[in-house]
């Protein structure tokens, strides 16, 4: 790829950026939990921070995600010269958000916790109804974190109760990716599609660009990921997962949304599974994948192709993208010091400059409106185009999740189960729906409902 630091940015592309500035999501528009004082430890108690001093060491369990090892350990070298005083041991502590949960969970009880950790769309709010994080509002104001500077939908994410209980970090939407090259030779449009009608038109023009036993369109299934695509397709048809505290894929509109995905990979051919669609993609094996935004720069680094990236497609009742990727939160149980010494990490990682640095390397969203405008997020825009797709579908498209997937523990990887007999088995939707939607509904009745 060529540099033109010098290129200037149209004011359209300025425009629809500031535009995110002004994003007002509803996403802390979340459900009320009723606080029990007696069952919070830490969490609820006063820290005068200005009588803290911070500790020299913390620990940071991260997945790395997005293929962003180097990324965050540039990271923490830039905070270790900024603060000597602390230093900070970057721990592999899972492949995906899920294991680290799940090694977060099984720490919890143990002195084997990290100082700081990665916590997902689907995982933060178990944490805190577990009363294993910390909310950062005080400790963020006692270091002046411009907090005002967060794109709010991003930090609004993690508002419960008027508190936020993560800072935004590795954040993103899902993206849809195509091939330019067998988009041309197919005498396709120079974009994406605007709808998954118009995709389904396409499909005899594309099938010929690809291997003969895979299909246009390459999409992963797994925790995290199944219920995240879908909701696209989902919210497209008309539906949602619930309405508010209740499950509703038992709507005519998710069963539709289910046969149009069945039809999708059982029928029309249109779609093939993949053991890791971004790979498939950048390799050829597919002409279009949805991927996180957060894969971006491994995408176009891999691929010896010029990587077309447009909106997800709308559906018969139109649809929307969810927000989704992870925030990084403080665990309750650790020592002031040691927590302050995190927060101080947290206020540098996501700052301006740092934020805007691991967008350009990786592809996930500048948290801060600050950087998004910045000299530095303007030249990525204006030389990649790529990179502004996902900034600006954030703006015209993005959607607060429903509740149930991102507030009730468990309840994604029920989801995932449904949509994965679906896809995988091509189960008839109302059977897959129905053989979830009671599991949802003890999920929500034994870990939500007491806490409300």
């Amino acid at each position: 790829m060529h540099h033109h630091p010098t290129r200037r940015p149209s004011t359209v592309v300025l425009g629809a950026l500031a535009a995110v500035g002004a994003l007002t999501l509803t996403a802390c528009a979340g459900p009320s939990v009723a606080t029990d004082v007696s069952s919070g430890t830490r969490a609820t108690t006063e820290v005068d921070w200005s009588e803290v001093e911070p500790a020299s060491q913390i620990t940071w369990w991260s997945n790395h995600p997005g293929g962003s090892q180097a990324v965050e350990k540039e990271l923490v070298a830039r905070f270790e010269e900024a603060h000597p005083e602390i230093s900070v041991n970057l721990v592999t502590a899972g492949a995906s958000y899920d294991e680290i949960a799940q090694r977060f969970q099984a720490a919890s009880q143990t002195d084997q916790l990290p100082d700081v950790v990665i916590s997902s769309d689907v995982w933060w709010f178990r944490y805190h109804l577990n009363d294993q994080i910390m909310p950062l509002d005080d400790v963020f104001a006692h270091l002046d974190v411009d907090v005002e500077d967060y794109v709010p939908a991003f930090y609004g994410d993690y508002e419960y109760e008027g508190l936020h209980w993560a800072a935004p970090y590795a954040r993103s939407t899902p993206l849809f990716y195509y091939n330019t090259e067998m988009w041309e030779a197919a005498g396709l449009p120079a974009r994406g599609p605007e709808t998954w009608a118009e995709l389904a038109e396409w499909q005899d023009a594309l099938a010929e660009q690809v291997p003969t036993d895979s299909a246009p369109l390459g999409l992963s299934v797994g925790p995290s990921w199944s219920a995240w695509w879908f909701k696209n397709i989902l919210w497209g048809h008309g539906g949602q997962y619930s309405d508010q505290w209740e499950t509703t894929l038992d709507a005519p509109e998710a069963v539709a949304a289910g046969e149009f995905v069945r039809d999708m990979f059982h029928g029309s051919g249109l779609a093939t599974v993949s053991e890791d669609a971004t790979v498939d993609f950048a390799s050829g094996i597919v002409a279009s994948t949805i991927g996180s935004t957060g894969s971006l720069k491994g995408i176009l680094d891999a691929a010896d192709f010029e990587v077309g990236t447009a909106y997800l497609p709308d559906g018969p009742a139109g649809g929307g993208t969810p927000t989704g990727g992870t925030g990084l939160a403080i665990p309750s149980s650790r020592t002031p010091e040691q927590q302050l010494a995190a927060a101080i990490f947290l206020k540098f990682l996501t700052d301006t400059e740092q934020t805007a640095h691991f967008s350009q390397n990786t592809g996930y969203m500048p948290v801060r409106t600050s950087a998004i405008e910045s000299p530095e997020m303007q030249a990525v825009y204006a030389e990649a185009p790529q990179f502004r797709t996902a900034v600006d579908q954030l703006n015209d498209k993005a959607r607060s999740q429903d509740w149930i997937r991102v507030f009730v523990p468990g309840a994604d990887q029920l989801l995932s189960d449904g949509i994965e007999q679906i896809v995988l088995r091509g189960t008839d939707p109302q059977e897959a729906w129905g053989s979830i939607i009671p599991r949802l509904e003890t999920a929500y009745q034994e870990n939500v409902e007491p806490y409300l």
